[in-house]
């Protein structure tokens, strides 16, 4: 079969017509993906340019001291989030980690609201590489050692 094509020519249309199928599934990749999309912000990022109201974002920063408050629903907290620059309240409903409390690092997942409140679906408490897990507080190296020793065998 004949078609016409050198087969230099013939390589030079395969290569266009797989250069045109990476960008179309690119292009659909980005499009399915559009409303998953979280930008991370931290408060100086957002007293400077303040996201859309109700735009899905990421907050990150420190739990300012004091500011941890639960709600008479018991479920329901309110803390500020701070980096030094700016202040950013912010409310969540739900169960909190274990590692969540004052003057620790979080990440939340959430929303402005039109009050300037980040109203967070999801937190993230994050520690320090001192964590030391509160079953073993208090022992000392050695006695760390061997309870890990005895979790192993």
């Amino acid at each position: 079969m004949n078609t016409g094509f050198k087969p230099k020519h013939q390589r030079l249309v395969l290569l266009l017509v797989a250069v045109a199928a990476m960008i179309g599934a690119t292009l659909l990749a980005i499009y399915a993906l559009r409303d998953q999309a979280s930008y991370f912000y931290v408060p100086a990022d957002i007293a400077a340019n303040p996201p859309e109201t109700g735009q899905a974002i990421r907050l990150g920063g420190m739990v300012e001291t004091g500011s941890l408050a639960t709600q008479a629903d018991g479920v329901t907290i309110e803390f500020i989030v701070h980096d030094g620059e700016a202040r950013v309240p912010v409310t969540f409903t739900g169960i909190r980690p274990a590692l969540f409390v004052e003057g620790s690092g979080v990440v939340a997942d959430g929303r402005m609201n039109a009050d300037g409140v980040f109203v967070a679906d999801n937190l993230l408490a994050k520690h320090d590489e001192n964590y030391m897990p509160r079953e073993l507080e208090g022992m000392t190296s050695d006695q760390i050692r061997e309870e890990v020793q005895e979790t192993v065998e």
